[in-house]
C-alpha cells in the first residue's frame, strides 16, 4: 500500500503525512510540482526526525507517476469530497495506491475519472472537507485494517 500526494500546497501537511507513514512503515510518491520547495533535506525537516524512515519518490508530474507505480494490481484510489463511495464502504486491497488532491483544489477531474475507486469520508451536512493529512490518516488507517497490514 502507498500514499500519492498530488500537488501538495503546504509543506507541514505533508511533513505529518511522512510521519504517519514511517510509523506504519507506507512509502509516498508525491507528484509535483510542489506549492512548496520540496528537496530532500525539505521533506525531512518537514517530517522531523522521521523523515529519514520513509521511502518519498517524486514525480514530474502524473504521467510519470502512473508509469512507475500503476502496474501489477495496484489500483489508483481517489480520496476525494465528491466520492461514491463510503469510507465504511469501500473495500481495500493490499496493493492500493491512496491518491490525495491538493489541499486548495482538491483532485482535477480527470483523475477522478483514471481511478479505479472514489472514497469520500462521511461528515456532518454543512461541512466540505478534512484537513489533508487528518483524511490521510482516517483512509489509511482504514486501509490498513482491512488489509491486516498494520506493523507488529
Amino acid at each position: 500500500m502507498r500514499i500519492a500526494l498530488y500537488q501538495p500546497d503546504i509543506a507541514g501537511n505533508v511533513g505529518t503525512i511522512l510521519r504517519l507513514a514511517a510509523c506504519w512503515q507506507i512509502g509516498v510518491d508525491i507528484v509535483l510540482p510542489c506549492g512548496f520547495p520540496a528537496s530532500d533535506a525539505q521533506l525531512r525537516r518537514a517530517a522531523m526526525d522521521y523523515g529519514g524512515h520513509v521511502e518519498v519518490t517524486r514525480h514530474a508530474d502524473f504521467a510519470a507517476f502512473t508509469a512507475a507505480r500503476l502496474t501489477g494490481n495496484a489500483r489508483l484510489v481517489a480520496l476525494t469530497s465528491a466520492g461514491d463511495t463510503r469510507l465504511p464502504d469501500a473495500r481495500f486491497a493490499p496493493d492500493d495506491i491512496l491518491l490525495m488532491g491538493r489541499e486548495s483544489a482538491g483532485l482535477p477531474p480527470e483523475l477522478h475519472e483514471q481511478a479505479d475507486l472514489r472514497v469520500r469520508i462521511p461528515m456532518a451536512a454543512g461541512f466540505r472537507s478534512l484537513n489533508l493529512a487528518v483524511a490521510t490518516g482516517i483512509a489509511l488507517g482504514e486501509a490498513l485494517r482491512q488489509t491486516g497490514l498494520f506493523p507488529e
